[in-house]
């Protein structure tokens, strides 16, 4: 039975076509059971707490919202695990925007901007950002904010130079990312290529983001370049991205608003689901997270991100 279930369809428009979020709401019945779900600020957070953000969507990439906790199971190793907390609400946002600014950025600046300008458009009022610049190497042009003003305010002063020390940018901005107050957080990776000046390797920094309770959302500009950094560009994005439940997205110049907005989209229909490890070894090794979904019966066929794994702790 369909569990009283409502379907509002919310529509973003992009230049693939109309990209639209499902939003389910159950009705209230007499007999409802209270729901298990606490508020998302209550979300207890320490360091037996793993919270595993959850984007879900029907075979039309169409976001669903509204379901609840028992339509997740999630497993480690796996085990399954009994969820804890669960929020599915606009929860309060951390978020990196790392920004390519290497000589060959010089004409994507522009509709760059434009793109982070529309990743603030929708901001929860305790959203927080802050801003880090790459090129031959890396630098926090704006740290922490409540302000995207001042981000997009920086930009404007940017200019294109040197070389793409791409892996270098996300290690300095997973490392500002420590001193987030929110406990969703996410990094937004604007860049044209690859890498060819990072001190830090792939691997190095690929172990960076596996110890990282951050999801990372990259938007490669590709101009079809023969260069070895631009055809390995976009498989290092997309295996940084796909890590961590987020995604990679190949895109035109023309596209980068509407990519941006995607992203933004996608950002605030997710869940929110904690669960106590039932492993209580600190051995540091990695632990595979995945996530089933047993939505009501009558809904379409569902498929669901998150991120893959972490590194369980030391001490």
């Amino acid at each position: 039975m369909l569990r009283g279930i409502a379907i509002l369809l919310v529509a973003v428009w992009t230049s693939a076509g109309q990209e639209t979020s499902v939003v389910i709401t159950p009705r209230v019945h007499e007999n409802t059971r209270p729901s298990a779900a606490p508020s998302q600020a209550n979300i207890r957070i320490d360091s037996n707490l793993v919270l595993v953000p959850v984007t879900v969507a029907d075979r039309l990439n169409r976001f669903v919202s509204g379901l609840e906790q028992e339509d997740f199971r999630i497993f480690e190793d796996e085990a399954e695990q009994k969820i804890v907390s669960f929020g599915s609400e606009d929860a309060p946002l951390s978020m990196g925007i790392v920004f390519d600014t290497s000589g060959s950025m010089g004409n994507k600046l522009s509709m760059s901007r434009v793109a982070v300008a529309e990743l603030f458009k929708i901001v929860n009022p305790e959203d927080e950002g802050f801003l880090v610049e790459f090129s031959s190497r890396p630098e926090l042009i704006v740290p922490f904010t409540h302000r995207p003003g001042e981000i997009e305010a920086r930009l404007l002063s940017t200019r294109s130079k040197g070389s793409t020390a791409l892996l270098d940018g996300v290690a300095l901005a997973l490392r500002t990312m420590r001193g987030a107050h929110n406990p969703r957080k996410a990094l937004i990776l604007i860049t044209d290529g690859g890498d060819n000046h990072s001190r830090y390797t792939e691997a190095e920094v690929r172990e960076k983001v596996q110890e990282a309770y951050v999801q990372i959302y990259a938007i490669g500009i590709y101009g079809g370049g023969s260069s070895p950094e631009e055809y390995y560009g976009p498989n290092l994005l997309r295996s940084l991205s796909e890590l961590t439940g987020g995604h990679h997205f190949a895109a035109e110049l023309s596209q980068l608003p509407d990519v941006a907005a995607k992203i933004g989209v996608e950002l605030r229909n997710q869940y929110l689901i904690g669960y106590s490890p039932a492993n209580h070894a600190r051995d540091g090794r990695f632990r595979r997270i995945q996530v089933r979904l047993k939505p009501p019966p009558g809904l379409p066929p569902l498929r669901a991100w998150w991120r893959q794994g972490y590194y369980a702790p030391t001490q």
